[in-house]
């Protein structure tokens, strides 16, 4: 149903909120199914190495790059419902190839391996691309819907959903992998099937979603950043334009009218780099490093879904409140310290029963804060008028540096590292980085946040108060 941006009803956003809560909770299975964790174990039990796994991990990453044009393209329409059905819908139908060719080629014979592979690559390659071109459109169509007030507290839930389904998904599907009487391979091809069909039910959900035509968009609230309603009309007018004769000088036109987003964009760049330098790998140090079942693996990563789902709305108020840089530069701190702690894992009792499963948990609690406010401050740095562009911008770029950070990993972990075991050498590197990342972060101005002074100017106030009623409510001695 495709309505005027100005005769949004509450009951249209409350419906396509709710449509689109239940889109995340089919499209999480989905994207389990077809990546992460299972989709590392299917690959490792075709025999691939870790550099080659880096590569292909790599490659949702570097297609980003096509995201500009998905922006151009997704804003010639006249259906943000329309365009995205027809680039996620064309794209899940394909794993469907590769769930088919996985019964249909035999897993013992020594060439259907390569075979797979092969076949993996060229789909990961196709969907990535497909996924890329509407991605932009997406997070546009969302930040139209989503009122400004409500998105730390609306993705918090929403996000939250996603997280329940995989905390029951991925162990069910991992251990569907291990028990398969087929072979764990065969396994991950019904895996597959069953996912491709949860990824058309999301689609189906976003048929309930109110539809918005990209032609009659425009600002529907008043910027409250004197940085960013100062340049909006001259971004959005000239936009059309610079995609129509000139990315790169649309590129460059976007960053000079808005360098508040750019300074976002090198922070988010550098964190992007340095979080995937390691984190593809975690799951090759579990699966060969320290030899564990991928059932218990999953369970692993239920465990950061659960923890995840739980503390997504406390931290949604907190963004809120406090706004999303201070959380940022707070989490991300505690965050650059999760590869370390890694580096203190090894094949024993204590950590396969103790730490791994505590060390998930606190990355999942922790992740789940970051995720969600560098989300809201995209969505909050870019004006109302030509957020697809900026969108894309961020993506292409963000692409780029975790495709460059997912490749050092890989080439690392074959050359230097050279087996499972040694991993924690770039695990460490890792948290050097993340923590280096943060640095642009302290110099951006988010819209209506407060400054670290305020912050600790009403928390002061705050806890002046406290004391003086404790003192006041003490008996006499």
């Amino acid at each position: 149903m495709q309505q005027s941006l100005s005769k949004f009803s509450k009951n249209d956003i409350r419906r396509s909120l709710r449509a689109s809560t239940l889109d995340g909770v089919f499209a999480a299975i989905f994207s389990n199914a077809t990546g992460g964790i299972l989709l590392t174990k299917f690959l490792v039990d075709l025999e691939v190495n870790t550099l080659q796994i880096g590569l292909l991990s790599a490659i949702p990453m570097m297609v980003n790059l096509v995201q500009p044009l998905g922006a151009f393209l997704a804003d010639q329409t006249i259906s943000r419902y329309r365009y995205c059905r027809l680039v996620y819908g064309t794209s899940r139908i394909l794993w469907l190839i590769l769930g088919l060719a996985i019964f249909m080629i035999s897993p013992s014979d020594p060439f259907s391996h390569q075979t797979l592979l092969d076949l993996t690559l060229a789909i990961v390659v196709i969907t990535s691309l497909l996924g890329a071109l509407g991605g932009s459109a997406w997070m546009s169509w969302m930040a139209t819907l989503v009122p400004k007030k409500l998105r730390g507290r609306y993705f918090g839930l929403r996000n939250s959903a996603s997280s329940l389904s995989n905390l029951i998904a991925i162990p069910v599907m991992g251990m569907m992998i291990s028990y398969y009487p087929l072979g764990p391979i065969r396994g991950y091809g019904m895996i597959v099937l069953l996912g491709v069909i949860m990824g058309l039910m999301s689609l189906a959900c976003q048929q309930f979603m109110v539809d918005v035509n990209p032609q009659l968009q425009h600002p529907i609230e008043t910027l409250s950043s004197p940085i960013l309603s100062s340049q909006t009309e001259q971004i959005s007018e000239r936009s059309g334009f610079l995609l129509k004769f000139g990315l790169w000088s649309k590129v460059t036109t976007l960053i000079r009218q808005n360098p508040n987003f750019f300074i976002f964009l090198i922070y988010y760049d550098l964190w992007m780099f340095a979080v995937n330098l390691s984190l593809p790998f975690f799951s090759i140090y579990l699966l060969q490093g320290l030899k564990l079942d991928v059932s218990l693996v999953t369970v692993y990563a239920s465990l950061q879904a659960g923890i995840y789902m739980l503390v997504l709305p406390y931290w949604g108020r907190l963004a809120d409140r406090i706004g999303n840089r201070p959380l940022l530069l707070l989490i991300g701190i505690i965050v650059s310290t999760i590869p370390l702690l890694w580096t203190k894992t090894h094949h024993n009792s204590f950590s396969i029963w103790i730490l791994l499963p505590l060390l998930y948990l606190f990355m999942g609690g922790t992740w789940a804060a970051l995720d969600l406010c560098n989300q809201n401050l995209q969505m909050g740095l870019a004006p109302i008028r030509n957020q697809s562009s900026y969108f894309a911008l961020t993506s292409a770029s963000t692409g780029i540096s975790s495709a460059l950070g997912t490749t050092t990993g890989g080439i690392l972990a074959q050359f230097v590292c050279k087996n499972p075991e040694n991993l924690l050498i770039l695990f460490a590197l890792s948290s050097v980085l993340m923590l280096t990342a943060l640095i642009p972060l302290t110099f951006a101005q988010e819209p209506g946040g407060k400054s670290p002074k305020e912050l600790l100017q009403k928390w002061g106030i705050v806890i002046g108060i406290n004391r003086n009623l404790t003192l006041k409510n003490k008996p006499a001695a």
